[in-house]
């Protein structure tokens, strides 16, 4: 697709009752929560708004329990950008009050609206966050958030019961080298829910995908107790649970901004990624890192290779994490 000068885009429309909302987003779990403030924002503005929203297969469960959701295009990537002539094809009969396309895409200027908001990323040192709301001129930054049915509630509710604060923790990741050593997850574990701990005698409840089961047996292994939510195959569902939780100790990941989009006291562990632009977002949150910074372990590092999956999180003490989720703590806990 080709995009031309103003005057060959595509005619705006007439103001549409209900107004009609195309929301591109990533594929990413991690990053279309991120994005999910920019919805919010735009929902707050125009509440009667049907959405569509476009986005990768595993970040779009997460939308399911959007009231104003009209419908849930997948995009499946093809050879040949074939997935966004799909979604082109998929799109065109329809026209737009709004098209907020976020992954800079050509999509916003070929359809017909009456209001284009397309974001591309840039190499700014900035929070993805901050960048979505200077980049499409929204006021503020919009904090993450995404929606739950009242059904969903109640059963999180009914599945956790009553029982002791739930320390929720998220040992895994989709890269190995973003991974803290087990063991290290363990210790602190076990000093957070000792009884001069942030959560004494607290429930342990583990998260992680399916596929990461096997990096986190040992974790399950040691916690015989702890409550198994690996594997669980609903996204929305994880994010219910996490928002009966108390508190999350995990590695940079989808799980991470599901719960700091929880308001949940949120600690994120950080290595071979940028926590200055993917930390989790909020009030409620923190993050702990190595000594070495992500320039020096990544960018500036002649020796460094995407490809390894061996932990690169190994100077991370666990004195530091622990320390850093006491201050966490004491600070959501200050009036």
């Amino acid at each position: 697709m080709a995009v031309g000068d103003a005057a060959r885009r595509p005619a705006a429309v007439a103001t549409l009752n209900p107004p009609q909302l195309l929301f591109i987003t990533s594929s990413r779990i991690g990053d279309a929560v991120l994005s999910s403030g920019v919805l919010a924002m735009l929902l707050t503005q125009d509440p009667t708004a049907q959405v569509t929203i476009a986005c990768g297969p595993l970040a779009a469960p997460l939308f399911a329990d959007l009231p104003q959701l009209a419908h849930l295009h997948l995009i499946q990537r093809r050879p040949r950008l074939g997935h966004w002539w799909d979604l082109w094809r998929a799109m065109r009969g329809q026209a737009w009050s709004t098209i907020v396309d976020l992954r800079g895409s050509l999509l916003a200027w070929v359809l017909r609206a009456d209001r284009r908001l397309v974001c591309r990323a840039q190499k700014r040192r900035e929070h993805r966050v901050a960048e979505l709301a200077r980049q499409l001129g929204l006021p503020g930054q919009p904090a993450p958030c995404l929606w739950l049915s009242p059904e969903r509630q109640d059963r999180a509710r009914r599945l956790l019961g009553d029982g002791p604060k739930i320390l929720a923790v998220g040992p895994t990741a989709n890269w190995g080298a973003k991974e803290w050593p087990i063991e290290r997850f363990l210790a602190a574990i076990k000093a957070l829910t000792a009884e001069d701990g942030i959560l004494p005698g607290a429930r342990v409840a583990v998260f992680g995908a399916k596929s990461e089961r096997p990096r986190a047996q040992m974790l399950l292994d040691q916690l015989p107790a702890s409550l198994d939510f690996i594997g669980n195959p609903d996204l929305l569902d994880c994010f219910a649970l996490l928002s009966q939780s108390s508190f999350y100790l995990g590695n940079d990941s989808g799980l991470m901004h599901m719960a700091a989009a929880a308001g949940i006291p949120t600690l994120g562990l950080f290595g071979p990624s940028p926590e200055w632009r993917y930390g989790p977002y909020g009030a409620a949150t923190a993050v702990v890192r190595t000594p070495q910074s992500y320039e020096e372990m990544v960018v500036n590092n002649p020796d460094f290779d995407h490809r390894r999956e061996e932990s690169l999180m190994t100077g991370l003490s666990v004195e530091a994490v622990v320390k850093a989720a006491h201050q966490l703590w004491l600070r959501q806990s200050q009036p």
